[in-house]
């Protein structure tokens, strides 16, 4: 039986489609969203600042997380940044609405890049960093089998606060362990 290779049960990955821009641009005006996706100052975007994101490039794969019930936008998730002659890339994701965090999509939707990223794409490491105070982000990591690797120590300053940005990485032997 072949499996979907795009699809889950609760998500799906998609191309970027008409309208999506502006959905994206909307998740920029929660500041929630913008500290936990990103390092940099937190400030909403223009439009156009998101119409090139998710064109096809040769080193990065670019998603879009849409529901199966009822094909709506929640997210992106991406592997970016591969270097193929050592067959390891990063991985970045977000899930837009506040109302749909907390609800496994980010689990799935790690399960699903993965399988791309190492059966399709035949990488064999996958990497990502993520502020120490995004416990939500880092629990799923931790369940999709990604292991810390290091600190990037007090490299992150929000509200007069200093914190750490964790690295994660997970390599296709350890994933095919505990999910194949």
């Amino acid at each position: 039986m072949t499996t979907n290779l795009f699809r889950g049960q609760m998500l799906k990955l998609s191309a970027k489609r008409e309208g999506d821009t502006e959905i994206i641009a909307s998740w920029d005006e929660d500041p929630e969203y913008l500290r936990n996706v990103d390092t940099d100052i937190a400030i909403p975007r223009p439009v156009e600042h998101f119409e090139g994101e998710g064109d096809p490039g040769s080193n990065s794969f670019y998603f879009r997380l849409r529901t199966i019930e009822d094909d709506r936008l929640i997210g992106f998730i991406v592997i970016h940044s591969i270097e193929w002659n050592n067959r390891a890339g990063m991985l970045a994701m977000g899930i837009g609405n506040a109302n749909d965090r907390g609800k496994g999509y980010g689990s799935e939707a790690l399960q699903l890049l993965l399988r791309y990223a190492f059966h399709e794409l035949n990488l064999n490491r996958v990497g990502l960093d993520v502020i120490e105070y995004n416990e939500r982000g880092i629990r799923a990591y931790q369940k999709a089998g990604f292991q810390v690797e290091g600190r990037i120590r007090q490299a992150v300053n929000r509200d007069g606060k200093i914190y750490d940005r964790i690295n994660m990485g997970i390599l296709r032997s350890e994933w095919e362990e505990i999910f194949l």
